[in-house]
C-alpha cells in the first residue's frame, strides 16, 4: 500500500524556493556593500590625494620663498656725505641700518654697499660710475646733487649728470631708486624751485621710483641732526630708512622676488622634465 506524501515532503518545493530567494538577496547585499565600500574608499583616496597635493604645493611655495629670500641681494648706496654718514659711527649710517633692517625682514644675504663720498658732486659721481658698477648691484639708491646746489652749479648740468648716472646704472642691470633733494632758499627762489624739480622730472622721464625728499621728517629737525644742522644723527638715519627708503624699496624687492621665484620654479620644472624623460618606463 502506497503511503501518501508527508506534510513535510509536500512543503519541500516551497522551502527550496525560499532558500534560493534568500541566497540571491544575500548576494545582492554583499555586492551593494562592496560597491559602497569601493566608492567610499575611492572618495577618501581622492580627498587624501587633494590634501596631499595642496600640502606639497604650500610647502613648495614656502620653500621657494625662503630660497629667494636666502639668495644674494646687493644694494648700492651711491651718493655724497648723506650716504656716507659723515659724523656718525659706521654702523649708524643709513646703508648699515638698511642692511640690518633687510636681514630682520628675512633677506639673510642682503648686502648694502656704502659708496657715499663726502663732498661728492654729480660730475664726480659720473666719473666714478665704472668703478662702482663693478659691484653688480641688483638695486642702486642714488642720492646726489646737494653739493652741486651749495656751489650754485647750473641746474641743467646737475640734471644732465643725474640722467647719465641713471642710464648707465640701468644699462649695467641695476634697478635705480632716485632720492629727491631740496635746498635752503639762500640761492634765490628760482634756483631752489628749479633744483627741486629735477628729481620728479627725471624719475618720470626715466621710469624710476622716487623718494620725494630723502630727508623728509629729518631735515630742519634739530634733535635729528648733528651740530652742522645738515647731517643726520643715528636717530635721523633710522627715520630715513624706515619712513623714506623702505616704502619705496619694498615694492622693488617684491618684484625681484617674483622674478627669482619664477626663475626658480622654471628651473625646477626643467629638472623634473629632464628626470622624467631620462627615466626608463617600467613594463608589466
Amino acid at each position: 500500500m502506497i503511503k501518501p506524501p508527508s506534510r513535510f515532503a509536500q512543503r519541500l518545493p516551497a522551502i527550496a524556493m525560499l532558500a534560493a530567494v534568500m541566497a540571491i538577496s544575500g548576494c545582492q547585499k554583499d555586492a551593494e556593500t562592496t560597491s559602497a565600500d569601493d566608492t567610499q574608499s575611492t572618495s577618501t583616496e581622492a580627498t587624501n590625494s587633494q590634501a596631499s597635493t595642496a600640502s606639497v604645493a604650500a610647502e613648495t611655495a614656502a620653500s621657494t620663498d625662503q630660497q629667494v629670500k636666502s639668495s644674494s641681494l646687493t644694494i648700492l648706496a651711491l651718493g655724497d656725505s648723506l650716504t656716507e654718514g659723515l659724523g656718525v659711527d659706521k654702523d649708524d649710517n643709513y646703508p648699515a641700518q638698511l642692511e640690518d633692517r633687510l636681514q630682520e625682514m628675512g633677506y639673510a644675504n642682503a648686502k648694502v654697499i656704502n659708496s657715499g663720498l663726502s663732498g661728492e658732486t654729480s660730475t664726480g659721481l659720473v666719473n666714478r660710475l665704472d668703478w662702482v658698477s663693478q659691484t653688480k648691484p641688483d638695486i642702486t639708491i642714488l642720492t646726489i646733487g646737494a653739493n652741486d646746489a651749495i656751489r650754485g652749479i647750473d641746474v641743467a648740468t646737475i640734471e644732465a649728470n643725474i640722467r647719465t648716472a641713471v642710464k648707465r646704472l640701468q644699462d649695467n642691470g641695476s634697478v635705480v631708486i632716485l632720492g629727491g633733494m631740496s635746498i635752503y632758499d639762500n640761492l634765490g627762489d628760482d634756483y631752489v624751485a628749479a633744483f627741486s624739480d629735477i628729481y620728479p622730472r627725471v624719475a618720470k622721464d626715466m621710469s624710476v621710483p622716487l623718494i620725494p625728499f630723502f630727508l623728509e621728517g629729518v631735515g630742519g629737525e634739530a634733535e635729528l641732526n648733528q651740530a652742522d644742522a645738515i647731517h643726520p644723527t643715528k636717530e635721523g638715519y633710522t627715520i630715513i630708512v624706515n619712513d623714506n627708503i623702505l616704502p619705496i624699496l619694498e615694492p622693488k624687492l617684491n618684484e625681484l622676488k617674483e622674478l627669482k621665484t619664477t626663475d626658480t620654479e622654471n628651473t625646477a620644472e626643467t629638472v623634473q622634465a629632464e628626470t622624467t624623460k631620462n627615466t626608463p618606463n617600467e613594463t608589466t
